[in-house]
Order: structure tokens, then C-alpha cells, then sequence
């Protein structure tokens, strides 16, 4: 258990970052969950409106340091490949 004010003060703020950060990556998880399943669902148009919100949570959990630069890149190309594949 922490001892120093200090300590104890960086065991409160680091469970309230948790919370904030758990909530960005579950907003990231839930986006880019629907729009993977509108295009399962072969909803081309309501995948493509979901598209900015999923771009906007994963700006956001990058922005935030929940999820690094590269791995944001990656999952926005992922999503925009799958996009495509499904206009196809």
C-alpha cells in the first residue's frame, strides 16, 4: 500500500486515466465492431456512414495514447480495404 501523499495521489489519478481509457478503447471496439458487422451484413451505405465514426474513435484512443500511431494507421487501413472489397 502506498505510504507518501504523493503515492497515494498517483494511485487515484492513475484509476481515474484508467476509467478514461478504458472507455476510449471500448468506444474503439464498438465502432469498428458495427462496422465490420454492417459489412458482413453486405450494408454497404450504412457501413460507409459508419466509417467516420470508427476514423474519429481511432483518432481519438491515438490522440489519447490508448493505441499507438502505427497500430491506428493500420486498423483505419484495415477498415477502408474492407470497405472497398465490399463496393466490389
Amino acid at each position: 500500500m502506498a505510504i507518501t501523499s504523493s503515492a497515494k495521489k498517483a494511485i487515484r489519478s492513475s484509476a481515474r486515466k484508467h476509467v478514461f481509457n478504458l472507455r476510449r478503447k471500448d468506444a474503439l471496439r464498438d465502432t469498428t465492431k458495427l462496422l465490420t458487422k454492417a459489412l458482413a451484413a453486405k450494408d454497404v451505405a450504412g457501413a460507409e456512414k459508419l466509417l467516420p465514426a470508427a476514423y474519429k474513435a481511432i483518432d481519438k484512443a491515438c490522440k489519447t495514447g490508448v493505441i499507438k500511431g502505427n497500430t491506428a494507421d493500420r486498423k483505419k487501413a484495415r477498415l477502408a480495404a474492407a470497405l472497398k472489397r465490399a463496393r466490389a
